[in-house]
């Protein structure tokens, strides 16, 4: 039978805490290129039809 006595096993050391990855600049950035994208997410169909209309009324004349 095992019986764990306090202080009979130190344990794991603790690990490190991660190391940032990304400098604030480049978080900023990260940001803004997402928001960026998130606009055309919406944009670009409303685009896309516009030009589609524009080609067949460019080709029906």
């Amino acid at each position: 039978m095992f019986v764990d006595l306090p202080g009979y096993w130190s344990g794991d050391p603790k690990p490190e805490p991660p190391k940032r990855r990304l400098s604030p600049r480049g978080e900023r950035l990260l940001l803004a290129l997402l928001g960026f994208n998130m606009i055309l997410l919406v944009m670009a169909p409303v685009g896309g039809a516009t030009l589609i209309h524009w080609l067949i009324a460019v080709l029906a004349r």
